[in-house]
């Protein structure tokens, strides 16, 4: 079970990634096609190409966190690129916490909703 705070940032890259990569890879793929810091402490969400792998790379002030899902059966609903030089889609973390539990969201409606949450809120407790 992976529970979230409601500040935390989650940037998935869409399409598939090496899941051989560990840290450092996952990390520079964060950094150079994601454009966001790694050490930021938002999370990085990544999947293979058949989908049913999943790492989620975070970093707590002191070293990096790295979290791997494999399913047994089935796959998860995972976002295709948006265009050739765009990978990167932002959700919040109820929107992961969905897409883990195997939700499809291209397939669901967000309502329209008030929300107080800054656009520049600070995730480094989030791990």
């Amino acid at each position: 079970m992976l529970t979230l705070l409601p500040s935390v940032r989650v940037f998935l890259a869409a399409g598939k990634t090496d899941m051989r990569k560990a840290f450092d890879g996952l990390a520079a793929i964060a950094s150079n096609i994601l454009r966001q810091e790694p050490t930021s402490g938002h999370l990085f969400v990544f999947c293979n190409g058949s989908r049913t792998r999943l790492k989620i790379l975070c970093f707590d002030g002191s070293g990096f966190w790295l979290l791997h899902k494999r399913l047994e059966k089935g796959t998860f609903s995972w976002p295709a690129p948006p265009s050739l030089r765009e990978r990167s889609v932002e959700m919040n973390a109820s929107e992961l916490s969905m897409l883990i539990a195997g939700l499809d969201l291209s397939s669901t409606r967000k309502r329209r909703w008030y929300s107080a949450a800054s656009p520049n809120r600070a995730a480094t407790e989030s791990c």
